[in-house]
């Protein structure tokens, strides 16, 4: 979708908070009753959300799951400041104004149904939403596996996965119970020491991975990233270690999240040349060799 596209697909809604869950590290998943944005969201869009009456600016926040059936979207933010902060004490029943689905989302591609999704810190709902959305997808053989990274306590609680997964690391046994239910395999991997955990970053554990995967493996998987700049960098340098083709999803501050103001732009490579685009519209999601291009990865 492009930017001109998205114009008549933004739709501002009136949102009731349904549920509203916090978990350590000061984590909350929210979810809405919003069911235009819920019928519209795509793996990869986001929402601009008013946070508290008093507060004008609104905060972005990516969609972690949808139904669009029961109308509903989830929410995975972190307490970073008072917007978010102000979000953590919304009620059940509480009205909270949401303009959204918005941005480019992930483009799957058929040839290659092996999706690797690799999510660190609060970049984990982009991910969960585009295993979730094609595990339950009828139009192609999809295979996708999900490896998160986080420092915090994952916003969920961990138990042994049940899906063996060849050429993972013996320690990386945690999983994601909802994935798991999917039959989507899913991995973590952390620095903190958690049980179950890969004792590392999380590129690091799908670089064990992939290692262990053959030429003819390897040429069916793609590589979808989102979470910190420099969790997005090494994964870019991992798709050209091993020739494979990646999609990052960028975060970045924003005031409008329309395309307006331009306060998100980041410099992209082309084949044009170097240019300027809009995290919010022309993004979040762009090719990860467009973001990093090889010439600058290094480490």
């Amino acid at each position: 979708m492009s930017a001109r596209s998205q114009r008549g697909s933004i739709l501002l809604e009136d949102a009731s908070v349904l549920a509203h869950s916090r978990y350590d590290g000061e984590q909350y998943v929210l979810r809405l009753h919003s069911p235009r944005c819920a019928a519209r969201a795509t793996p990869g869009s986001f929402v601009h959300l008013r946070c508290a009456e008093d507060m004008p600016m609104r905060r972005p926040l990516s969609i972690m799951r949808a139904d669009a059936a029961a109308g509903w979207i989830d929410l995975l933010y972190k307490v970073t400041g008072a917007g978010t902060r102000a979000l953590a004490r919304a009620q059940p029943s509480q009205v909270l104004s949401v303009l959204g689905p918005i941005g480019v989302g992930f483009t799957v591609h058929p040839e290659r149904p092996r999706v690797l999704a690799i999510g660190g810190g609060v970049g984990l709902p982009p991910m969960v939403f585009l295993a979730e959305h094609l595990a339950v997808a009828s139009d192609g053989p999809w295979k996708p596996m999900v490896l998160m990274g986080s420092e915090l306590p994952f916003p969920f609680r961990v138990r042994p996965s049940t899906i063996f997964v060849p050429g993972m690391p013996d320690e990386a046994i945690g999983c994601m119970p909802l994935l798991d239910e999917l039959s989507v395999p899913s991995r973590l991997a952390t620095l903190a020491g958690f049980p179950g955990c890969f004792d590392g970053y999380v590129t690091d554990l799908a670089r064990a991975w992939l290692a262990s995967r053959s030429s003819e493996q390897l040429a069916e998987i793609e590589i979808f990233a989102c979470g910190p700049t420099a969790m997005l960098a090494a994964s870019a340098k991992l798709a050209h270690e091993f020739a494979l083709p990646c999609q990052v999803s960028l975060e970045e501050f924003m005031a409008c999240a329309v395309g307006g103001c331009a306060g998100c732009a980041v410099a992209v490579h082309s084949a044009g040349g170097p240019a300027m685009k809009r995290v919010c519209v022309d993004g979040p999601v762009f090719d990860a060799a467009a973001v990093f291009p090889p010439a600058g990865l290094r480490g």
